[in-house]
């Protein structure tokens, strides 16, 4: 099976790296990519006052707010709901898995390789799924109907040990997203501390936001006891993952609590509306760009990512220290 060490971002998610810290002053290597934006893509999930979906909504019912400014209805596409046009490309599902074996999950991996087990068993059959191992190391594997009954075996030979590379992980599952189309979801077993990643908080909250993928985090407290410092720190993370994305955070506590979970994220899978639209500043200029989406019906929740960065189109030159 590969081994992955995640120091190496592709350019896209190096570049925007490279916009949280100063440049540096010498450069030994210069590599020029390209870059662009064209049609920017909100996934968005809505709940009634009662927490159940909403998937009968058109796109007169949506108004996007880019920066603080409302769009024209007229310019925003809607491919939805999942449940009834999965065909189409902007709908199309990237799963990816990633799943903790690290010490601190010790004294919960019996339930993690439950929790992993199961959620392979509830995505629809014959979908393929990019699966994560990580602890110091990072280990990919590709799920399908063939290697199925591999991957259930090696998941439950897990023993809880090493370090933990969270971030690097995620780092590495964005970067294989990175050209993929479509939705893109990400579930993180975890108990969200990270104690040896390359690569820092910041930037893993900054590639995720710029990636478009909407992590699920299926948060476990981890060797650390509620209420301490790690466990604040490791939880407010995985909250953040799961706000800025437009996902949302599970923490299960026993077996029982799996199957609800894991029905509750297909359902929403199958339920959310894509909103495409072409940003009315044309510029790409490298920023942030914050959105908001607001619903007419009064009364229903609405949850989707925050924002996208307007990577600069053309030639980008990438300096290496």
């Amino acid at each position: 099976m590969p081994r992955t060490r995640s120091t190496f971002l592709p350019p896209l998610l190096a570049f925007l790296c490279a916009l949280l810290r100063p440049a540096p002053v010498a450069a030994q290597k210069v590599h020029v990519y390209e870059g662009g934006i064209d049609l920017v893509n909100v996934t968005v999930t809505v709940r009634d006052a009662r927490g159940n979906l909403v998937s009968n909504l058109g796109r007169d019912d949506f108004v996007i707010y880019e920066d603080g400014k409302p769009l024209k209805a007229r310019n925003v596409q809607i491919f939805a709901p999942a449940a009834q046009e999965g065909n189409d490309q902007p709908l199309g599902l990237n799963l990816g898995m990633l799943l903790d074996t690290s010490e601190s999950m010790k004294a919960q991996i019996k339930l993690s390789q439950q929790s992993a087990v199961r959620f392979l068993e509830s995505i629809p059959r014959a979908r393929d799924l990019l699966l994560i191992f990580f602890d110091q190391d990072i280990r990919l594997s590709r799920y399908n109907d063939e290697n199925q009954q591999g991957l259930f075996d090696r998941i439950l030979e897990m023993k809880g040990s090493g370090n933990t590379a969270l971030y690097d992980a995620i780092s590495v599952y964005l970067a294989r997203v990175a050209e993929s189309h479509g939705r893109k979801v990400l579930v993180v077993f975890t108990d969200g501390e990270d104690t040896t990643s390359a690569v820092s908080l910041a930037e893993t909250m900054a590639l995720v936001r710029a990636s478009g993928v909407m992590v699920y985090p299926i948060a476990f407290n981890g060797n650390f006891g509620l209420g301490t410092n790690r466990y604040v720190s490791a939880r407010a993370f995985l909250n953040g993952l799961a706000e800025s994305s437009g996902g949302q955070v599970y923490s299960p506590i026993a077996y029982r609590d799996l199957s609800a979970i894991y029905q509750k994220i297909l359902d929403e899978l199958g339920s959310q509306y894509v909103l495409g639209y072409v940003p009315d500043n044309p510029r790409l200029d490298g920023r942030f760009h914050r959105l908001k989406v607001e619903v007419r019906p009064k009364g229903l929740q609405v949850r989707h990512r925050a924002g996208y960065y307007a990577v600069p189109g053309g030639k980008i030159r990438i300096k290496e220290r």
